[in-house]
């Protein structure tokens, strides 16, 4: 009787690998970790001038409305040279908790709008045309960058999450230095910061070309 050969080993399937969050699960999470950092400081005094800006708090957020419903509006617009003419604001007489329901609202248009935008899609913006993944990530480094400034002018305590910021400086950063924390590399790349051995930037803009 001849003997059976034994079975070959299997090996086991490969893990799965971690597909990057699509970048409307990018701009959802950025919205609402903002907003509670934004929300925990509601109550302080919101006409002191925010961080490193000409701008007060409560004029920052009426920056982040318009800037968040623009790029949703240049999506849709498709312009080649120019802004859109639609411009938000938020109720000058709103009390905060209710200007960043209105913060929610313009974010969640432009995450609507990022999913529903086809990938050849381009538009206009003077920092480069850009797509659709470019437009989720500007919208993205306005309310953490700006979520900043205001926070670290009411002395609470936050800094951008290192997801986020990886996924920005990928996108909009491309000649970032590494070695150094997301968080910290993208605040040095838009002038809120120092990194070791390099100095605080004096300009600074982001290139939103595709690549």
């Amino acid at each position: 009787m001849s003997a059976v050969a034994p079975a070959a080993a299997t090996a086991p399937p490969p893990a799965p690998s971690a597909a990057a969050p699509p970048w409307t699960d990018l701009l959802a999470a950025a919205t609402d970790d903002c907003l509670a950092a934004l929300g925990a400081g509601a109550g302080q005094d919101w006409s002191r001038r925010a961080h490193g800006l000409d701008w007060s708090c409560r004029q920052t957020l009426d920056h982040l409305a318009l800037g968040l419903t623009g790029y949703a509006g240049l999506l849709i617009a498709r312009p080649v040279d120019r802004y859109v003419t639609l411009f938000a604001s938020l109720d000058p007489h709103a009390p905060i908790p209710d200007c960043l329901d209105g913060l929610r609202i313009a974010a969640s248009l432009l995450a609507s709008t990022v999913r529903d935008t086809a990938a050849d899609v381009r538009a206009w913006h003077p920092w480069g045309h850009s797509d659709a993944t470019g437009f989720a990530a500007m919208g993205i480094i306005e309310l953490t960058l700006h979520t900043y400034d205001i926070t670290r002018a009411l002395g609470l305590p936050w800094d951008p999450p290192e997801d986020t910021s990886a996924a920005v400086l990928a996108r909009l950063f491309p000649d970032a230095p590494s070695g150094h924390r997301p968080s910290d590399t993208l605040l040095w790349c838009t002038g809120r910061a120092s990194l070791p051995g390099l100095p605080r930037k004096a300009g600074w803009q982001w290139d939103g070309t595709v690549r």
